[in-house]
């Protein structure tokens, strides 16, 4: 029988490790670096098999909170532009790390085809633990521990992975998880529609009971979107789940107009907390202080996943900028200079140009860099023959609602088809910076 050489390679590099495995298995080696070896072993051969499902974003290479909602809300942003009722549940598992079942967690390895031995040794890893409770110098007598993955170890997340990779089996709405936090979201605009997101709640609930990993079903809410929404109302088991108007999803507040002038709102007020913080306690004003300080704390606020969140509104573009007004005034010896002269003087951008470049950034990255595979489900390339094509340019998708314009995978189309083919044919991310940074030199 032939092998073909990408799969020989793939073969002989597994076995590498095994054979490692086996050597270290039989010597004092320290935990964390056993573990990270038995992470290794795993991750290959759960990448070399494709086992994790694409929709776990949590403890995943080259994903991350922002490539969950990008990818989740790409998909429920384009539903409502197209007039339908749209319900996304926000799941909530109970102490999900502590309840994962050993007995369960091992069978599934078995599943899996991992090494007899790989799997004796993570199931010895998990074995007789013990734990009890000291309160006030008061101890509890010592219990055995039969279920939860051990946080903070390095493969703890890898077998929490493992163990809820098959939650969205048979689940016909769109499902997508980040670790534990986990939201389901589907067409509810005719009673069939809803229907169908009923039965995979039903579902999740039989699995939870399968695997004896509960749901908090008081903390399980309902999101509703669009404007012919029915306001259904859904249940899990004999619970029913309650709505919400807005929610916290991996620290970014959705509501149910998807404008994001809530999250605006909510991340300037926590700025300027900071700077008001910074001002009060920090005697001395230089640059040398001030401007660390505003990066590594006020600046932060700002950024996190907004390439999802980006403002719509004028309004709330301003709001944001303000806050960086603040923080750049506040530096000794600029007080009465103009804005654009203060960013100049610290070699800083304004945010809307840190956000045009985060933008731009995430496209290659999708395009051409890490997040390739999950940027085939977002963009749609133009095959172009003519000479002044960037060679890389992105189809337009059309909209009705402000919501689908200002979302990621659609406003950046106009940016990036004008940016020049020098920059876009750029071999690595670094180079790509460096190139589009001074394509956006004039720009303050």
């Amino acid at each position: 029988m032939q092998m073909k050489p990408g799969k020989l390679k793939s073969t002989l590099h597994f076995q590498f490790w095994v054979s490692l495995f086996a050597f270290l298995s039989h010597r004092s080696v320290p935990g964390k670096i056993m573990e990270q070896v038995i992470k290794e072993i795993i991750c290959k051969h759960l990448d070399g098999n494709e086992v994790i499902r694409n929709s776990q974003h949590g403890f995943v290479k080259n994903k991350s909170c922002q490539t969950n909602l990008i990818a989740f809300f790409d998909r429920i942003t384009s539903l409502v532009d197209k007039g339908e009722a749209v319900d996304v549940i926000y799941l909530d598992f109970s102490k999900a790390f502590d309840t994962v079942s050993h007995d369960i967690l091992i069978d599934k390895l078995g599943k899996y085809n991992l090494d007899r031995a790989m799997i004796r040794w993570v199931h010895n890893w998990l074995d007789n633990r013990s734990q009890r409770v000291v309160v006030n110098g008061a101890k509890s007598c010592w219990k055995g521990i039969t279920s939860g993955v051990p946080q903070g170890s390095v493969l703890g997340p890898v077998l929490f992975n493992i163990f809820i990779n098959d939650v969205d089996i048979g689940i016909e709405s769109t499902l997508i998880k980040f670790a534990d936090d986990t939201k389901l979201g589907g067409v509810a605009t005719s009673l069939e529609d809803r229907d169908i997101i009923q039965n995979d709640l039903s579902k999740l609930e039989k699995w939870s009971e399968v695997n004896r990993m509960r749901f908090n079903k008081e903390e399980c809410k309902v999101l509703l979107l669009g404007r012919n929404n029915q306001f259904h109302t859904y249940k899990m088991g004999s619970d029913c789940l309650g709505k919400s108007m807005a929610e916290r999803d991996l620290g970014v507040i959705v509501d149910h107009k998807l404008n994001m002038s809530q999250q605006c709102d909510a991340v300037a007020k926590k700025a300027n907390m900071i700077l008001g913080c910074i001002n009060r306690c920090v005697v001395s004003k230089t640059r040398e202080v001030i401007l660390p300080l505003y990066s590594a704390l006020g600046r932060p606020q700002l950024e996190y996943c907004v390439q999802f969140w980006a403002p719509h509104f004028k309004k709330d573009v301003e709001k944001l900028e303000r806050v960086q007004r603040r923080a750049t005034r506040m530096i000794k010896g600029l007080e009465n200079m103009t804005y654009e002269a203060r960013l100049h003087e610290l070699g800083l951008f304004s945010l809307e140009k840190r956000r045009l470049r985060g933008d731009m950034i995430a496209v290659f990255k999708y395009l051409k860099g890490c997040h390739k595979e999950e940027g085939e489900n977002l963009f749609l390339l133009v095959s172009e023959d003519r000479t002044r094509s960037n060679g890389l340019k992105v189809q337009q998708r059309r909209f009705r609602l402000d919501i689908r314009k200002k979302f990621l995978t659609v406003r950046v189309v106009k940016y990036w088809n004008k940016l020049p083919r020098e920059v876009v044919e750029s071999p690595s991310l670094e180079i790509f910076k460096n190139r589009l940074d001074r394509h956006l030199s004039g720009m303050v």
